[in-house]
């Protein structure tokens, strides 16, 4: 069983609340185009059956038309032969054809009522499936966006990496830089006490920018 019960539910229906309630709303919004078209489909049906049953109610007029008028001149011919009876007579069946001729123009009658019903309720269904599917149209656009959203952070993220990556291999050239003067340093330098201690005062230096780098790249 679908959502929607009868017609008039489709008609009436919210389907931006629908949608809003919905945990699902794409899916929601699929299974509503469904079922409308289901209906819509449904009511040309009907409508295309009553249509061949007013056809046949209308060649029915027609036949009836020609029967009245074909006793009416029979009447007519009895009187000039001076037969009052068979003029009766031919006037009794054509009251009876004119009767059935009211019925069935009756009958066209309501065929027109219910076919213009069902016209006025098949453009209003078709306005709301035109609805929905602008709705599931804009559902398509917002997931098409959010995909390239992500496909650009994605990129972003990774280019981010790509740079910080770099920038820790421009720190690390650096640090092996230094540590390669020290190590120069300490192969030509004489090692008398002074020397000694600036040695100690440069390794401590040393040690303070090679912390200050490392902080720099974590941070960076």
């Amino acid at each position: 069983m679908g959502m929607f019960s009868r017609f008039t539910d489709i008609i009436n229906a919210n389907i931006n609340s629908m949608l809003d309630k919905a945990e699902n709303p794409e899916k929601m919004i699929k299974l509503i185009i469904q079922e409308m078209e289901e209906t819509l489909v449904e009511v040309r049906s009907t409508a295309a059956k009553h249509i061949a049953e007013k056809k046949t109610v209308m060649r029915n007029i027609r036949d009836m038309e020609s029967r009245v008028a074909n006793w009416q001149q029979k009447a007519e011919l009895a009187l000039t032969k001076g037969r009052e009876d068979l003029a009766k007579a031919a006037l009794v069946e054509k009251q009876s054809c004119a009767q059935k001729l009211a019925e069935f123009n009756e009958e066209l009658s309501q065929f027109d009522e219910y076919l213009t019903a069902v016209q006025q309720d098949g453009q209003r269904l078709q306005e709301k499936l035109s609805e929905a599917k602008r709705k599931q149209e804009a559902y398509r656009v917002r997931q098409q966006s959010a995909e390239v959203r992500l496909k650009v952070r994605e990129k972003a993220a990774v280019h981010n990496i790509d740079e910080a990556i770099s920038k820790f291999e421009r720190y690390q050239q650096k640090i092996d830089r230094v540590e390669a003067e020290v190590e120069a340093y300490d192969m030509t330098s004489a090692k008398d006490l002074n020397s000694q201690f600036r040695e100690l005062e440069n390794d401590e230096n040393i040690e303070q920018e090679l912390e200050q780098l490392k902080k720099k790249v974590v941070n960076g």
